[in-house]
């Protein structure tokens, strides 16, 4: 999604040292390896063993110029570290899930009527990760249940649906979508929201399991430190939790200094890091919508780093 659009911020050039966070399909580093041919680098990241299953076949043709790493992006330090790369001159951070996990009902990333009654509730992008959304649904407390809801998902209810899920499970374990989507009716929550309140359950679960906004912020923090003088920072978010935390990133790193506004002389010694490139964050256009309506609610921000100043 907003593939030329992050190409084109991501200003790659011949034997630039790139990184793709979020890697996928591949489709974005694709594109990557052509812009910065014929020597460039592209580092690719993972946490799903069939997104680097199918991206290497995809990025096959590209040769050693390709690293495929099986790793968050919240360790990319570590990961350039392991690699022996000092900098990058450009990363690109595509959040959220991919088609190709919601395309797969054995994933439990979706609620299709079709498949519900057999989409087991997992939700794991990593499968190495021993907790499922259904393990989240069997043990966690009311409390817990309804501040995700509320925190995550934005959910009118959240506290009814809480109390909801707890008492359906003394009956029975929810272990498919079907099961959790028959609670949610049943508490009637969510009503007149734009979206299925079932999205924003799925939503807050799928979060919580993957520990996403966390992995966010520490990778957001990781990119910027590890960028050069002029390299470029590329976010795609998906929903307004993770929007907005990279807005407030881009705006406090731009910013530098963290002291009180009356304070006459500076202590606490922050200076900027990043310039942000774009005034507002950047939507797809008509004609990749009519393509592809999943790429309706994407916003792209990019930034740049900035020197370190003496």
């Amino acid at each position: 999604m907003l593939l030329e659009e992050s190409i084109a911020f991501l200003a790659l050039g011949p034997g630039s040292v790139a990184l793709d966070g979020t890697l996928g399909g591949g489709g974005h580093a694709a594109r990557i390896l052509e812009e910065n041919a014929p020597d460039g680098l592209l580092v690719g990241l993972d946490v799903d063993d069939d997104a680097l299953e199918a991206a290497g076949q995809r990025l096959r043709p590209f040769g050693d110029r390709v690293r495929l790493v099986r790793s968050s992006f919240r360790a990319l330090r570590e990961v350039l570290s392991d690699l022996g790369i000092a900098q990058l001159d450009a990363v690109l951070l595509d959040l959220g899930i991919s088609s190709h996990q919601l395309d797969r009902p054995e994933r439990g990333f979706r609620f299709a009527a079709a498949t519900a009654d057999t989409a087991p509730l997992d939700m794991r992008m990593d499968r190495r990760s021993p907790t499922t959304a259904a393990d989240l649904l069997r043990t966690a407390s009311a409390e817990d249940l309804s501040d995700w809801f509320q925190r995550y998902g934005e959910l009118g209810g959240a506290r009814r649906l809480a109390r909801a899920i707890v008492e359906a499970r003394r009956e029975a374990p929810l272990r498919t979508a079907g099961d959790l989507l028959r609670v949610i009716r049943a508490s009637r929550v969510g009503a007149g929201r734009r979206h299925h309140p079932a999205t924003l359950v799925f939503q807050a679960l799928r979060i919580v399991v993957n520990d996403e906004l966390a992995a966010l912020d520490e990778g957001l923090d990781a990119a910027v430190e590890s960028l050069r003088p002029g390299g470029r920072l590329v976010v795609i978010a998906y929903h307004s939790l993770e929007d907005r935390i990279v807005k407030q990133r881009f705006r406090d790193e731009a910013r530098g200094c963290t002291c009180p506004p009356r304070t006459p002389v500076c202590v606490c010694g922050r200076r900027p890091r990043l310039r942000v490139v774009t005034r507002r964050p950047v939507r797809p256009k008509a004609a990749e919508l009519q393509e592809n309506p999943r790429a309706r609610s994407a916003r792209l921000r990019a930034a740049e780093r900035l020197p370190e100043v003496a």
